[in-house]
């Protein structure tokens, strides 16, 4: 014969409870009633249950768990506060009784209040301002507990935004990361948020400042007028933070691309860069303003453009022509960034391995360096530069006999005149020479 429920509730056997309302539905009103028992373990074990079968509880044991947010015992009122939030969105009446206890001296059942208002997942006023108020509580869990709420009701907490700012300067790491993620969650989801992460790209905490580029990188197009506005602020910081954020969208629209050439002659060198960062992540069809800034700028940008034009890679061959004369110019450092990048957009290119087995000659050995770096890097094409890769092997400086041996080691082209070069190389006067020729060796020989 079965046992009562009052004494199932009473011993805690949750799992046999909830076994009888998968049979029959109608044991939760049984379950109800029990909240009002004199027993003190049946009332806690009733509210538990209820919580613990969620929306199948119904309306009307939210109405009754709701009475009990006030009770003497302090246990009750947090086991209410918990089935609360377990039970879900139905449990949305329960939500300016459930706030008020926001307020209660005890740590733990402050805690249960934000956690539930975030499973519930409700925006009303008496939520948000809980909620708010429950970012600055004395208790560390709490401050998380109630960012993560506001996550979880995502975009009608965008007002909350401003104070999750603060909340990212919290003393715990634990708090920073939660309310950045909340920030993140809201703000992604609605465009009624973008005035208000417009206007804090200037924050002084750069914490803030990376995930508001993210949030409106997340919000997409909608974001696009705001950002073309704020690349053109007064503020360096807005600025530099706006152009971040149209290069983290990966929008290739016109306007965009625009601004962004724009932005690459601004009076900030931190602007600057970040501009040429962000056409370079927006690929091929950068390439051309790219070129074009180039053109135009002094030498210390020229360089930043320069590897931004490598950084797209292959996608950016229409540039090698470019690039190839830049290895003539005045400059050590862009004749260096040419050379360099070649290697990163030449691939299979007879043009520019030409070009880089001419550079092998410049006067100064950090360009010679990078062509005998990027010349093992274009593929099986190299092959052509093998005869001047083995002069560079007795090149006077030891960083251009270090780069040499290691684009032959790559090239892998296997005769005793280069195995032989490589060998001298083994008891050379720098290490690292020595150790680039071995392997070099290596590599050229592994499959024999």
């Amino acid at each position: 014969m079965s046992a009562p429920l009052e004494q199932l509730l009473r011993d805690a056997r949750i799992d046999l409870v909830i076994a009888r309302i998968e049979k029959d539905s109608s044991v939760i009103e049984d379950v109800i009633k029990n909240i009002d028992n004199d027993i003190r373990s049946i009332r806690f074990n009733s509210i538990l249950t209820l919580g613990e079968i969620g929306e199948k509880s119904g309306e009307n044991a939210v109405l009754k768990i709701t009475e009990y947010l006030d009770d003497d015992d302090w246990s009750i009122r947090r086991e209410a506060a918990r089935s609360l939030g377990k039970i879900g969105k139905i449990a949305g009446i329960s939500i300016p009784q459930l706030s008020k206890c926001c307020d209660d001296d005890e740590d733990s059942i402050r805690f249960a209040v934000v956690t539930s208002l975030g499973k519930i997942g409700s925006g009303t006023n008496e939520s948000l301002s809980t909620l708010k108020k429950a970012l600055n509580d004395k208790d560390e869990q709490v401050r998380v507990e109630a960012a993560n709420a506001l996550g979880l009701i995502g975009s009608d907490a965008y007002e909350i935004i401003p104070y999750l700012m603060k909340s990212m300067s919290d003393p715990s790491w634990a708090v920073r990361t939660s309310s950045a993620r909340a920030m993140s969650a809201i703000g992604k989801g609605t465009v009624k948020a973008i005035p208000t992460l417009i206007s804090a790209l200037d924050d002084k905490d750069w914490r803030v400042r990376y995930h508001i580029v993210n949030t409106l990188s997340e919000i997409g197009t909608e974001s696009i007028p705001s950002l073309l506005k704020a690349a053109d602020h007064e503020n360096r910081v807005v600025r530099k933070d706006a152009v971040e954020a149209l290069g983290e969208l990966g929008i290739k629209s016109p306007e965009i691309f625009e601004k962004l050439f724009e932005k690459l002659k601004d009076s900030k060198e931190e602007v600057r860069g970040k501009a040429a960062s962000s056409l370079r992540s927006l690929g091929k069809e950068a390439v051309p303003y790219l070129v074009n800034a180039t053109k135009a700028a002094n030498s210390k940008m020229k360089v930043v453009l320069i590897s931004a034009i490598g950084g797209i890679g292959i996608d950016a061959n229409e540039a090698i022509p470019y690039l190839i004369s830049l290895l003539t110019d005045s400059n050590i450092s862009v004749r260096v960034e040419a050379a360099r990048n070649l290697g990163a957009i030449g691939k299979d290119s007879e043009e520019t391995l030409n070009a880089l087995v001419k550079a092998l000659n410049d006067g100064k050995y950090i360009v010679r360096r990078e062509a005998a770096l990027s010349i093992g890097k274009i593929g099986s094409i190299a092959e052509k530069a093998v005869p001047s890769l083995l002069n560079a092997l007795e090149d006077k400086k030891p960083d251009v006999r270090w780069r040499a041996s290691e684009a032959l080691g790559k090239i892998k082209v296997n005769n005793p005149e280069i195995i032989s070069a490589l060998k001298s190389l083994i008891h050379d006067e720098c290490d690292y020479v020595c150790e680039s020729a071995d392997f070099a060796i290596d590599n050229i020989t592994e499959n024999i």
